[in-house]
This record gives C-alpha cells, sequence and structure tokens, in this order.
C-alpha cells in the first residue's frame, strides 16, 4: 500500500519511520516533510492548506492511507474533505476536532458529561475577564488559556493578578496568537505532576497506549515559557496501572460517550493531558492527534503495524486489535534552536547527525530541518528529537544523551533533565 503523511515535524518522522517498516507499505510520501523524513520517505513541496492540492496528489498517485499530523489540518477539515473525496484518511472530522480546536468547547463538554477538570470560566471580552480576576472569587496562581489552536504554547500560568491581567493583554489585545485569543478560559490552577494518555479509538473501542511524559516548559526544572515540548519519555511511572483504568473510566470512555451524543462521533486519536494529584487524574486538555515529542517514545516502542491499526480505526473493528508494545523504556530529548520558544535563527549547519545514529537504540527523528548545499541546516525552533529504546530507564536516559552531545550547531539547546521525574522515589 501507499502512505500519505502530511505534515513535517518530529511526529511526522516518527509516523513515516514507523510505516516504512511495515511489510504491508510499498512506498511512504509526505508533505512537505523534512529533511531526515526524506531518508525514509518521498517528501512532496505540497501546500497543506490546500485540501484541494493534496486530494488530487492522493488520486494521482493511488494513495491508499493519508495520515494527518498536525492539528491545525484537523480543525480545518481535511478528514471531511478527503472523506468526502472518496479517499480513505485517518483522523477526526472537524466537528470532532474541536475538541482541541476550542478550549471553550472542551470545558463545557467536560463540565455537561461530569469529566473530571479544574473549575473554569470563560470570556470573549477582556474588561469583563479583567472584573472576574477582581471579583474575589479565584485563588492564585490560576491558568489563563487562548480559546484557539497556539501550536501547545498559548497557556499562561499567572501567579498572580498582575500576572493574570498582562496574560489577558497579550492574548486578548495584542493577539500574540492571531485569533486563538478571540475567546479565553480562566481556569483553575491543579497541582501535580502531568502526563500523556495517548489512545487509538473508532468511536465505540478505546484502545489506549502506554502512558507518557511530555516536558513542556523550556528549561530545566519545568522553568520558562511553555513550548511545543522539550522531550519526552514512556512509561510514566505516575501512572500506575490503577490510575490507568481511572483514566480509562472516568475520562476516555466517558469523552468518547459524550462526543457520539453531541453528534460528533470521534474516531482517531485521543490524547488526554492530565494532572494526577492525590491519585486522581484530572483532564488538562484534548488532543486530536498524537503528541509531539511522546509520538517518538511511544512509536519507538509500538511492535504492533501501524496501518492495521489506523485501518480498524477507519472501518469501526478496533475491537479485533491487540496492541503488540515493546517493554522496554524509550527516551526522546528534544534539540532546540536558541531562542525558542521566542524568535531563533534557521541555517545553522548541523554536525554529527550520522555518529548519533549509529549508536545502539538510536533514531534521530527531524523536526524543524531542510538541506541546503550538502548539508543539513537548522528550520525550525524545534530541529531534533533525539530519541533511544533501552533495557532501563536510566539506560534510556543516559544513551540519548549520549547521543544528543555527539550532536552540535552554533546556538543549539536542550533541557538536561529528560525524564528525571521518573526516577524519583514514589
Amino acid at each position: 500500500m501507499k502512505i500519505l503523511v502530511i505534515g513535517s515535524g518530529g511526529r511526522e518522522h516518527a509516523l513515516a519511520w514507523s510505516f516504512a517498516r511495515s511489510p504491508r507499505v510499498d512506498r511512504v510520501y509526505c508533505a512537505p516533510g523534512n529533511a531526515g523524513i526524506a531518508t525514509v520517505a518521498t517528501t512532496v513541496d505540497l501546500d497543506t492548506t490546500d485540501h484541494a492540492a493534496l486530494i488530487a496528489f492522493a488520486r494521482a498517485e493511488g494513495i491508499d492511507l493519508t495520515v494527518v499530523g498536525p492539528e491545525v489540518n484537523l480543525s480545518r477539515g481535511i478528514v471531511d474533505d478527503f472523506f468526502d473525496a472518496g479517499l480513505r484518511i485517518f483522523g477526526p472530522s472537524r466537528p470532532a476536532a474541536a475538541l482541541e480546536g476550542s478550549k471553550v468547547f472542551m470545558k463545557n463538554l467536560l463540565a455537561k458529561y461530569r469529566i473530571p477538570s479544574a473549575a473554569y470560566a470563560v470570556f470573549a471580552d477582556q474588561a469583563r475577564a479583567v472584573s472576574y480576576l477582581d471579583s474575589g472569587e479565584l485563588n492564585y496562581p490560576v491558568v489563563v488559556k487562548a480559546d484557539g489552536l497556539a501550536a501547545g504554547k498559548g497557556v499562561i500560568i499567572a501567579a498572580d493578578r498582575d500576572q493574570a491581567v498582562a496574560a489577558l493583554e497579550l492574548i486578548m489585545a495584542e493577539k500574540a496568537f492571531g485569533e486563538a485569543g478571540s475567546q479565553v478560559v480562566i481556569e483553575e490552577f491543579l497541582a501535580g505532576e502531568e502526563a500523556s494518555f495517548i489512545a487509538f479509538t473508532d468511536g465505540k473501542t478505546v484502545l489506549p497506549l502506554p502512558s507518557s511524559q511530555d516536558h513542556k516548559a523550556v528549561y530545566d526544572g519545568d522553568q520558562g515559557p511553555n513550548t511545543g515540548g522539550m522531550g519526552a519519555y514512556s512509561p510514566a511511572p505516575v501512572l500506575t496501572p490503577e490510575l490507568e483504568q481511572q483514566v480509562m473510566e472516568k475520562i476516555m470512555y466517558p469523552t468518547v460517550a459524550a462526543m457520539a451524543a453531541e453528534g460528533r462521533p470521534y474516531r482517531g486519536m485521543l490524547y488526554a493531558g492530565l494532572m494526577i494529584s492525590q491519585g486522581e487524574a484530572k483532564v488538562l486538555e484534548f488532543n486530536c492527534r498524537f503528541g509531539d515529542p511522546e509520538a517518538q517514545p511511544l512509536l519507538m516502542r509500538l511492535r504492533s503495524d501501524l496501518t492495521e491499526v489506523m485501518d480498524a480505526v477507519i472501518d469501526q473493528r478496533l475491537a479485533e486489535v491487540t496492541l503488540d508494545i515493546d517493554p522496554r523504556p524509550a527516551v526522546c530529548v528534544v534539540m532546540a534552536a536558541g531562542g525558542y520558544p521566542g524568535a531563533y535563527a534557521s541555517g545553522r549547519a548541523i554536525k554529527g547527525l550520522d555518529e548519533a545514529g549509529k549508536l545502539a537504540g538510536v533514531e534521530v527523528f527531524h523536526a524543524g530541518t531542510r538541506r541546503e548545499n550538502g548539508d543539513i541546516v537548522t528550520a525550525g525552533g524545534r530541529v531534533l528529537g533525539v530519541t533511544t529504546l533501552a533495557d532501563d530507564l536510566p539506560a534510556a536516559i543516559e544513551q540519548a544523551y549520549r547521543a544528543v552531545a555527539l550532536i552540535s550547531w552554533s546556538d543549539c539547546y536542550y533541557r538536561r533533565d529528560i525524564g528525571q521525574k521518573a526516577l524519583r522515589p514514589r
């Protein structure tokens, strides 16, 4: 079969890598791809916002399955457009993708169906939002969230009123995240430890992948502004078997049932970002696709043929599938351009990729790279996801950083504490 992957990041490289290993797959295409994806797939220079062009390409090449990486395409209805054209595609419909595309929709859904999450209020008017901050109803810190998609960066934790007002100014007045800031959610701050719970669902069956944990803050010790993710590992010990069962019963199944009840049947990847505290899990957010960088360690651990699982989701026969998971843990360390998640330079020549890739159990997934004059150069904020599979977590962490140490460019930055939370006594 022929596969088309849409996207250009580390998640899409991991997807293309996984498909390329399948005996069912003859050829993998990726639009637009990156320098690393080009080693496992044929990259195609297409505008991924042009769904008609993507559909025309899929028809011309006889694509059997299209897989969407970025949330933006899902929210814009690419799945609906492909199905209307008679083409097979994996992911939720536009109405279902509102679960990620609108934090207001998500929070209202969770409240309506009593799915555990933080207390919240919604505002489309900045002055009213400020009045709410002054109402005396809040305990600080609070969380201020842009309603729409903001590439993982539209969430600000405000320690006091001044910071909350500044967050509202940034989101609603300055439009730092564009139209995503037309509404905001002001939310109770949940203390605890975050974890990612990602599952396949066909709208009835929910088939979870192993737990994982992202590291969103840019600096060690979870300091600094949020990013798209600076590293991840799987499994996450904070999600005990008992908690995983709780998440399935109180969050995943009820959410899938709620979406069906709302006339928005959900099929695809369902990613619950969770806060774990005192043996209880609450929803921070839902995403409608594989996480990035969680996809990298999860797909390293997945032994099952990904095409078979996705076909089962599309055909609503996921109940027939059992996942084969490598028991060994995996770790991904993101190497970023200096300045990210703010302004950063591109075009820096990357050295050491071949040497790092030769280490046992290591895959270097490219996120923001391109080929230029024979060199692979930086072309994004998050540049690489150095991912390792090893016999135990300390060994995986050590091997990942051994590979990272072999790679360099002039303003390279990465966190040095990825995976350390998992090694704490519990």
